[in-house]
């Protein structure tokens, strides 16, 4: 069962996605919160498998609050799925940043939200690298002028191998197609996923996204 707290402080659509998370028979929602606060203490407090957090929020908005819930090692297995609207593309690129593992329209048809949350449940990194490519040119490029950001150090210290991981990763692919292209088995390409997002301290795969081309590794035109 994916225990799922729901954050909004808009209460309508708040309960709407309660009553829509409820009609799958996976899903526990086991809290909701008005804002980021009272998500953080709850978050804390009810350990879900998954917060669907909103971004413009009083007191603390989701950016905040995905922060504080991804730098806790007590809630090293909580993913965030961003609750937003196409008019927030700088703050889905932040709270990506902060360590949300997707994103998701707050007009997205009902099946699409409970198979985002399940997504999100198993792991998976729900933005598809067109959609992370275009963030990226629209929010990220123009303000840098388009030149790449500093690397981190952590990277530097990738092997080749991870290296290339992480542009396949950055690219969409999944652990299985990683695996095809590399010829190595699925676990072996799990492995190299978790130790590249272990060295570069990656909460998930869409920081490793967000960093590819933070960094200059991939630009747009590439992937």
């Amino acid at each position: 069962m994916i225990r799922v707290l729901v954050v909004d402080d808009q209460v309508l659509i708040r309960r709407a996605v309660v009553q829509i998370l409820g009609t799958a028979p996976d899903v526990d929602v086991v809290g909701e919160a008005p804002d980021g606060l009272e998500a953080v203490a709850a978050a804390s407090r009810l350990r879900p498998d998954v917060v669907v957090m909103d971004i413009r929020m009083p007191r603390m908005d989701g950016i905040e609050a995905t922060a504080a819930i991804c730098s806790d090692a007590d809630l090293a297995e909580t993913r965030v799925l961003i609750l937003t609207t196409f008019e927030e593309d700088e703050y889905i690129v932040a709270a990506l940043r902060a360590g949300a593992s997707g994103f998701i329209g707050k007009g997205a048809e009902p099946e699409a939200i409970v198979h985002a949350v399940q997504a999100i449940a198993a792991g998976d990194a729900l933005l598809s690298a067109a959609a992370t490519r275009s963030l990226i040119t629209r929010c990220v490029l123009p303000r840098t002028g388009g030149a790449p950001v500093e690397v981190p150090a952590q990277l530097r210290d990738l092997t080749d191998r991870e290296r290339e991981v992480l542009l396949l990763v950055a690219r969409g692919l999944s652990n299985h197609e990683i695996a095809e292209s590399l010829h190595i088995s699925p676990h072996t390409a799990k492995t190299h996923v978790n130790r590249v997002m272990a060295k570069v301290e990656a909460h998930d795969r869409a920081q490793l996204v967000i960093l590819a081309y933070e960094s200059g590794l991939l630009v747009p035109g590439d992937a």
